[in-house]
């Protein structure tokens, strides 16, 4: 059966949806808005990146981008550490504070994903185990710069 790449796309963001929904309670971490936690996705897969490389990332506008740091940084999830030789350079980077939350929220996704999996017939939980290697490629594609 070819790709339904329609299908495929709407799969994934309606995982990505319940996983997050259904997982953040019982993990003490406070609600944080998909918007900001793809912020400190970028960062903790890029430390040391600046602001416009997280908005070209994230294809958001600078301004957002910048709002949604002094969000991070008040709540002690981002250090912004500035260049010596060139004041104006901003390097971001995710804290302790930031990787712990990120290892919870992870875990309960997990947890999210497992229940949901336990479900499926023994050889659907093959097919998707199978299809991992593949999916994690795929997700490696679309994060590289266009």
């Amino acid at each position: 059966m070819p790709l339904n790449d329609r299908q495929l796309a709407v799969a994934v963001l309606d995982i990505s949806f319940e996983v997050r929904r259904k997982s953040h309670e019982g993990t003490g971490v406070l609600p944080l808005s998909s918007g900001v936690l793809d912020v400190i996705r970028v960062i903790e897969r890029h430390p040391g990146i600046t602001v416009a490389e997280v908005a070209a990332r994230l294809g958001r506008q600078l301004s957002n981008v910048s709002s949604q740091l002094r969000e991070l940084v008040a709540l002690g999830l981002v250090t912004r550490v500035r260049d010596d030789a060139d004041k104006r350079y901003v390097a971001l980077h995710p804290t302790p504070e930031s990787q712990r939350i990120k290892a919870l929220l992870e875990g309960a996704w997990a947890a999210a994903l497992a229940s949901a999996s336990s479900r499926l017939l023994p050889e659907e939980r093959e097919q998707i185990a199978a299809s991992l290697p593949v999916l994690q490629r795929l997700a490696a594609l679309l994060a590289e710069p266009e």
